[in-house]
């Protein structure tokens, strides 16, 4: 928890039932006094973290979790595909399990032929 913050991050980290707060230093003080104080709050910002894990779990789980560029740029690029392919695939499981029939040409331009 120590390092995560001296990165400058917030450690939101759930605890469990039986922690304590007389143990590991002052950042596990402070967030456990804040975790019992604030649970609320404190599960919002947990669950947007359990929200970027499960989607990348998704990503993983459909494209694979490798990548095949050898280069940085290529790896970063192929990632980036990845996260697009699976927003695309978000979107048209959407647009057919809620029966949106979408329109992507305009009125002013003429449709594709």
């Amino acid at each position: 928890m120590e390092l995560i913050e001296e990165k400058g991050a917030v450690p939101y980290i759930p605890f469990k039932s039986n922690n304590q707060a007389n143990k590991n230093g002052m950042v596990w003080k402070k967030m456990y006094h804040y975790f019992m104080l604030n649970n609320e709050e404190f599960l919002q910002h947990y669950h947007k973290r359990s929200n970027a894990e499960s989607s990348v779990q998704m990503i993983k789980s459909k494209f694979g979790d490798n990548v095949r560029s050898k280069d940085w740029t290529g790896q970063v690029n192929e990632v980036l595909c990845k996260i697009i392919s699976h927003n695309i695939v978000c979107v048209i499981h959407e647009m057919h399990s809620l029966g949106i029939n979408p329109d992507f040409c305009t009125k002013s331009l003429n449709p594709a032929q």
